[in-house]
């Protein structure tokens, strides 16, 4: 078979797989938060100064072993070196575009904005608690919840006692603001 019908990578298949949904519209701040900044920033680090190096280092010694159309070391090497460079693309426009918000530095502040761990209780009366993140620092098994969710945004602007509606897909839920702080948010637990 001539070699013009086999490609080693289709590059269709590299632009089909994007980024994460960055759920934030094109020319908006991406928010985040100190420790989240600093996760982004040391994640870029390791995939440049650590992996990358390593892996152009394997790659180019399975190169040399000859014939590259074989050789699994050399394959898969390329395609994770794709994979690195792409990531370390998109941190590195992520990190551009941030907006730093340090939630520890608003004092006084009785409204709900981004940064805010807030105490809700809900018409079941349990109380629950939730610190408003970037889009990168969201878990909300952690109680870290995106500052674009539906419930960030319905928390925006309200004071404690107020009262919101939170349309979910099997009803409509009715929150009360319990509490608003605004502290350090660790990421690490």
């Amino acid at each position: 078979m001539s070699k013009a019908f086999t490609t080693e990578f289709d590059e269709s298949e590299d632009e089909e797989q994007s980024e994460p949904s960055s759920q934030i519209a094109a020319g908006t701040k991406n928010y985040i938060t100190p420790a989240g900044f600093r996760r982004l920033q040391d994640e870029l680090d390791q995939l440049w100064r650590v992996e990358r190096p390593a892996l152009v280092q394997t790659i180019t010694w399975a190169a040399s072993n000859g014939d590259r159309s074989e050789n699994g070391d050399y394959i898969y090497g390329k395609k994770r070196l794709r994979e690195i460079d792409k990531r370390i693309r998109f941190l590195a426009k992520r990190l551009e575009n941030s907006e730093v918000v340090d939630p520890a530095l608003r004092v006084n502040c009785e409204q709900i904005f981004f940064g805010a761990t807030v105490t809700v209780c809900g018409l079941d009366g349990v109380n629950r608690t939730f610190s408003i993140v970037g889009v990168d620092e969201a878990d909300p098994a952690k109680g870290l919840i995106s500052w674009v969710s539906p419930l960030a945004r319905a928390l925006l602007k309200t004071r404690v006692d107020d009262m919101i509606t939170l349309r979910l897909p099997n009803g409509i839920d009715e929150l009360v603001v319990v509490e608003i702080d605004y502290c350090t948010i660790s990421l690490d637990d």
